[in-house]
């Protein structure tokens, strides 16, 4: 295992325009914990997709006047990447499986971040506190690290 163990906490504007900066600053802390360029690519679209929909859903009407916090902890072989913010509430829970045959038969645009996150990820879990915060949490093991 690498030596980057840590903590490192960013916080961003909500605005597609940073979700750039947002894949970058992942990806360089997740790089040191010493992941796959494949693992590097899961936990970098992980991330964009968790932080897209904070900018679509949580704050539709409100682009760019909030923020969106990310907080990072490597740790044993495992990269948690904890995305909060103080938009509007829905549970994730209840989202289906999306069911892919008919989604690309119909030529559908977007509906599969929380699929993605899923399963692109070893773990993902959600912390809301309706008017207060919303928490994803993501979780990639070092495959030598997996509990």
């Amino acid at each position: 295992m690498s030596s980057a163990s840590g903590c490192f906490e960013a916080t961003f504007r909500s605005d597609t325009a940073n979700l750039a900066r947002i894949r970058g600053f992942v990806r360089e802390k997740a790089a040191g914990v010493g992941f796959s360029s494949e693992a590097l690519d899961s936990i970098e679209l992980a991330v964009d997709e968790a932080c897209a929909n904070v900018m679509e859903h949580a704050y539709p009407q409100k682009r760019g006047d909030f923020g969106i916090h990310l907080s990072i902890r490597t740790d044993r072989g495992a990269f948690t990447v904890v995305i909060t913010d103080k938009g509007s509430t829905f549970d994730p829970m209840e989202i289906p499986p999306p069911n892919l045959d008919q989604h690309l038969a119909e030529f559908r645009v977007g509906g599969l971040g929380i699929f993605l996150m899923r399963s692109l990820m070893d773990h993902v879990d959600y912390h809301i506190q309706p008017g207060f915060k919303n928490e994803v949490r993501l979780v990639k093991y070092l495959s030598t690290a997996r509990p």
